[in-house]
């Protein structure tokens, strides 16, 4: 192509050519990799360059045409089409740094492009784990068995609280993990995510502090700032928080919240020790603030784990899960334990928000977990990370990135790469490859040599092909 680099069509990915053509070609000129009035190769070239069939290449275009990306100029060609944007850097968080060559990365375009990359073998930066390694088979079961149920049980609005039978279900998985939490005292959501935003909208108001880890998951610190909240780090350690500076942070500014990963931390797959669990509680009963315990990668550990939850009754602690990234995350099922008190004002703000949870949503999940195959699942979830992982993290350091820490379980992979990782996730993103650069996963926002690769997206040699030019060219 003369006015586009070659697109990197997946011919066995599933997805037609035509389509991966103009969701290529639309994300282009989305994020202003193609500028307006740019004259897109003739329909021979572009069939030649990307070896598909002149007629593939047609409607293609037609379709981008219809879309508004192209312009058909009779006898002239196709033209990319003048769009109105919003900018790429308009988003999570006003403190976002600007002036830095990769001020237009934010929380908003991983996300975006997240949702956008297909097949996930070219998302080394997702979050989620690829399709073929969740258990499909068992999905497609279960809605089928609700399928012969008479209808008119999930024709209205489900249970404030969620369907009771998961709830039930739930208190005797949070048993193995010590957890006493009776199905009064869960609540179900719609995934940790809006678990996350009941309990913040519940217990905090606009002003007040809430500690994240840092790093940290990224799409909270949005979702906090939007609320008017004052997001401060907490330093991640390689067994939890830096207690030092979590206590001087806890005295200036008397948080509401802290919300930490205790298992399997998130971008670093690390986990919090015994010796520190106590001290964070300690720390949480001295200064007055809860501790929300999201343990949404529960079930990808191997086992013995610490968690505060268990260490505390859900008496400082407000346990939050959900199966987004072992079983579906369409089926949007998460969940809050906590105390009875707490529970039911969750519940109740739940109501004020969205009524209720899909009960067919909670119903799938009851069944797949009742009927004793899921731990199979995980067996064999689990078993395929420990076969990758290895391999993975020797072509990591093969390339000069630095693993802070080497992960012994989980799917993520925290790596310096030694130079400003928004510029490689800038680069990244215009050969189709998706990378999460660290400074999204700080509250701060700031440049960093940092990210996180997913070492079951790790698969494909394109990846490390990038890598290579790009870190040593």
């Amino acid at each position: 192509m003369t006015n586009t680099p070659v697109l990197s069509l997946a011919r066995d990915s599933g997805e037609a050519l035509a389509d991966q053509i103009v969701r290529l070609v639309a994300a282009r000129i989305d994020e202003r990799l193609l500028r307006p009035g740019a004259r897109m190769p003739s329909i021979r070239q572009f069939a030649a360059s990307h070896g598909v069939s002149p007629f593939t290449v047609v409607a293609s275009y037609d379709r981008l045409v219809a879309q508004g990306y192209l312009d058909s100029r009779r006898g002239a060609g196709f033209f990319v089409r003048g769009r109105a944007h919003a900018p790429i850097g308009a988003g999570a968080m006003e403190a976002a740094p600007t002036g830095s060559a990769g001020a237009s990365l934010d929380v908003a375009w991983l996300i975006r492009n997240m949702f956008r990359q297909s097949p996930l073998q070219h998302s080394p930066g997702a979050g989620v784990l690829p399709a073929d390694w969740l258990d499909g088979p068992a999905v497609a079961r279960a809605l089928a068995s609700l399928s012969r149920q008479n209808s008119a049980a999930f024709l209205g609005y489900g249970a404030p609280q969620g369907f009771l039978l998961l709830r039930q279900q739930l208190q005797r998985k949070l048993a193995e993990f010590e957890i006493g939490a009776p199905p009064e005292q869960i609540v179900m959501t719609l995934g940790v995510s809006q678990a996350l935003d009941l309990v913040a909208r519940e217990f905090c108001r606009p002003g007040d502090t809430v500690f994240v880890d840092d790093p940290a998951w990224f799409l909270m610190f949005g979702s906090f700032a939007a609320m008017g909240l004052n997001v401060v780090g907490v330093r991640r350690l390689g067994d939890g928080p830096d207690l030092e500076q979590l206590a001087e942070l806890a005295a200036r500014y008397q948080p509401r919240l802290y919300v930490i990963n205790s298992v399997l931390h998130n971008p670093t797959s690390t986990s919090l020790s015994a010796a520190k669990a106590f001290q964070v509680l300690r720390l949480a009963e001295q200064h007055g603030f809860t501790v929300v315990e999201d343990d949404i990668y529960a079930d990808l550990h191997p086992g013995n784990a610490t968690r505060l939850a268990a260490l505390d009754g859900l008496r400082q602690v407000i346990y939050l899960g959900g199966f987004s990234k072992s079983m579906a995350p369409n089926l949007r099922v998460g969940f809050i334990a906590a105390s009875s008190e707490r529970a039911q004002r969750l519940a109740d703000r739940k109501m004020l928000a969205t009524l209720t949870t899909s009960d067919i949503g909670e119903r799938v999940v009851y069944k797949i977990l009742s009927d004793g195959l899921y731990r199979k699942h995980l067996d064999r979830v689990r078993s395929r990370l420990d076969a990758v992982r290895p391999k993975a993290l020797r072509q990591i350091e093969a390339l000069g990135l630095r693993p802070e820490p080497a992960p012994a379980s989980g799917m993520f992979v925290w790596v310096d790469a030694g130079c400003d990782t928004n510029e490689l996730a800038a680069r990244a993103m215009r050969e189709d490859l998706l990378l999460a650069p660290g400074s999204l996963f700080s509250p701060s926002q700031l440049p960093s040599t940092r990210m996180r690769l997913n070492v079951a997206a790790l698969q494909d040699p394109a990846t490390f092909r990038f890598l290579e030019r790009a870190l040593t060219g």
